[in-house]
């Protein structure tokens, strides 16, 4: 330590304050370096650049450059800044008249604000809320139909406007930037989808509705083929499954999205049922539909966890509140990667 101060006064005496300011600004570019490391290093086992060994496609690594221009206060807030810009995703919410104001309104005032842009689907139009009013029903038989139009809505409308496209419940609660450090490790232009993978219907499964699933813009763009070749099809009102059919029929892969100890990132309960042990009853429809296999307690969800599904309009300002909110003072955080 001697030895450092020792070289920087001789810096200062030397060569004054500018190579003072210069060698600072350095040894910032290099901590900032360390944190993008630390963050790729939290990623995944899988998300580095390509996809599970059972799949053969190919997923180039995207690049992001991470400036140390944001300052040093910044913290890691400076990480999901960039990749804000660089990752677009827009949010589509599954809503409907009798729901606005006891669900979308408080999805609204909570998590969509970290959407690149946000739409909500509903049979009706409400401006106050940027309410799409599509041209279907109301009711649970009606969840896949509204699907398939907001998805065509979208691919009309909006498909330039984002390379990543998330659709939700009014009542799950998504924590973006944690869906932007899985998502920043993808190509937008391969054919895959993201969720909680859940096993039967489909060879390569399907991913839940209620945790919410992320396709790429290849994979809409194929989605949208699939109706136009009349390759998928309306056959059941079932919406997560028979989207996850059409995936599978338009080859388009469904991504392990487990973390590099095998813990889940998308979750179709409220936190309490997955991570209070023996709180979910072992006969619950759960444990039979998860494509890999899962525990309940701690254990259960990875600590860059991405979804929650069965979110009240209390518990979304209470999860606001925990996810973006809660410190422990002086508690420096290490993702364990082993």
């Amino acid at each position: 330590m001697a030895v450092r101060h020792s070289l920087q006064s001789l810096l200062v005496c030397a060569f004054g304050v500018g190579i003072g300011f210069g060698l600072s600004s350095f040894l910032l570019s290099i901590a900032f370096e360390e944190k993008k490391q630390e963050y790729y290093n939290a990623m995944p086992n899988d998300h580095h650049g390509h996809l599970p060994d059972d799949s053969n496609s190919k997923v180039l690594q995207r690049e992001i450059n991470f400036s140390a221009d944001h300052g040093h206060h910044a913290e890691d807030k400076m990480v999901a800044e960039d990749l804000y810009k660089t990752v677009r995703v827009l949010c589509w919410v599954m809503t409907g008249p009798k729901t606005l104001e006891t669900k979308a309104k408080h999805v609204n005032a909570t998590w969509t604000k970290n959407c690149n842009k946000v739409l909500y689907m509903s049979s009706e139009e409400d401006k106050m809320l940027n309410v799409v009013g599509l041209d279907v029903k109301e009711g649970r038989d009606q969840l896949y139909w509204k699907t398939i139009k907001a998805f065509h809505y979208i691919y009309e409308h909006h498909f330039d406007e984002a390379d990543w496209f998330l659709k939700a419940d009014d009542d799950t609660f998504v924590i973006l930037e944690n869906l932007r450090l899985l998502l920043s490790q993808y190509i937008p232009d391969q054919p895959i989808y993201f969720g909680r993978r859940f096993k039967l219907f489909a060879k390569q499964g399907y991913m839940s509705g209620g945790a919410g699933y992320v396709l790429s813009k290849e994979a809409l763009r194929r989605f949208i083929e699939g109706f136009k070749t009349k390759k998928c099809a309306h056959l059941s009102c079932v919406e997560d499954v028979e989207l996850g059919k059409c995936m599978e029929t338009m080859n388009v892969t469904a991504v392990d999205t487990r973390d590099r100890n095998k813990k889940e990132l998308f979750h179709p309960l409220a936190p309490e049922l997955h991570l209070v042990k023996s709180y979910l009853a072992k006969k619950s429809w759960y444990w039979s539909y998860n494509f890999y296999p899962t525990e309940d307690g701690p254990g259960c969800c990875s600590d860059l966890a991405i979804s929650f599904h069965y979110i009240d309009s209390v518990h979304m300002y209470e999860l606001e509140y925990l996810v973006y909110h809660l410190r422990a003072y002086g508690y420096k955080y290490r993702y364990n990667a082993e």
